[in-house]
């Protein structure tokens, strides 16, 4: 996919069919774990080893290109590198979705009440998605 390769290559990322492949999933997925990300992998590439995945997760996160979504009790998710956004997680199915929210006054109470220097505003908040809702 030529498009996943310029993404690559615009964040200084060497170009590598591993690499591609992590961000063609992460792409079509959207919120992948490391196991689920090697699982897709293997069917392309059935030599590739967990170690190679997270390796090249973590160049990938060392660039800022993907994002390392920390969900409480379960294993991270990773997405591609887009604007500032928060979750929301099905406690049910446990999908996670992207939901664009105005933190700043919640960040900016929490500085002033604990006299923390926020650095990241990441909220994963849980619920039960419409489909698990509706059945």
């Amino acid at each position: 996919m030529k498009n996943c390769e310029l993404l690559l290559r615009e964040n200084g990322i060497k170009v590598t069919p591993q690499r591609l492949s992590i961000v063609e999933e992460l792409y079509g997925q959207v919120h992948m774990s490391v196991d689920e990300l090697y699982e897709a992998i293997k069917k392309k590439f059935p030599s590739i080893s967990l170690a190679t995945v997270y390796k090249n997760i973590n160049a990938m996160l060392e660039k800022s290109f993907i994002l390392e979504v920390k969900i409480p009790n379960q294993k991270s998710k990773y997405e591609l590198a887009k604007a500032s956004h928060s979750h929301v997680m099905c406690e049910s199915c446990g999908k996670v979705e992207d939901i664009t929210l105005d933190l700043h006054g919640i960040t900016e109470m929490a500085a002033n009440l604990t006299d923390y220097k926020i650095n990241d505003d990441a909220l994963v908040l849980s619920g039960i998605c419409p489909s698990c809702k509706a059945s």
